[in-house]
């Protein structure tokens, strides 16, 4: 049907209906005014934040839990023991650090899962987590302290931690070195 053209009359028809119709004036090319709007990713929001509050748990195997003092030490396989000796001397400067002071076991582990995960994504290496004495706590006992140790050890992106120095609080915070990125 291609190529093929009118009869003369359907052209003269069509002629006659359009002989009195003007042309529009020409104002320009008019473009709907709508804000763009990013899309956002909400479903990927809420898988990340539920990711990240199963991610740690507040169970570890018995003998992961083992500790052969009251200091805080933990060193990846494969790594080399003067990688532990170098963060107990603050061979690296601490880049961040989180204070968990009042918070329970809950919202702790959520802090601790996001700040990991903040800090590992900024390139942070060397960080310290306060997790305090257990001064304040019932029975006088550090509940975050165990907790924290085993939330870390869980994280592949902690290659070391051990208890801060005293002038960085002490028994009352860990010094963790996260993986380079």
């Amino acid at each position: 049907m291609a190529g093929r053209v009118p009869p003369a009359d359907d052209v003269a028809l069509f002629k006659a209906a359009v002989e009195d119709a003007r042309p529009l004036p020409e104002h320009g090319k008019v473009e709907p005014v709508l804000p763009r709007v990013s899309p956002i990713p909400r479903q990927r929001i809420r898988d990340e934040q539920q990711a990240l509050a199963d991610s740690l748990s507040d169970h570890i195997a018995w003998e992961d839990a083992m500790e052969t003092g009251e200091e805080l030490v933990f060193l990846r396989t494969g790594l080399r023991r003067d990688t532990l000796k170098k963060l107990r001397r603050g061979h690296w400067v601490l880049q961040a650090e989180l204070d968990l002071h009042g918070l329970v076991s809950v919202e702790a582990r959520q802090e601790v899962n996001a700040f990991i995960a903040g800090c590992s994504k900024r390139g942070l290496r060397c960080v310290r987590i306060i997790h305090g004495k257990g001064l304040r706590s019932k029975n006088r006992e550090p509940v975050l302290r165990t907790k924290v140790k085993n939330w870390l050890m869980q994280k592949d992106e902690v290659l070391a931690f051990c208890q801060a120095r005293a002038v960085d609080g002490g028994s009352g915070a860990v010094v963790v070195l996260l993986k380079s990125s």
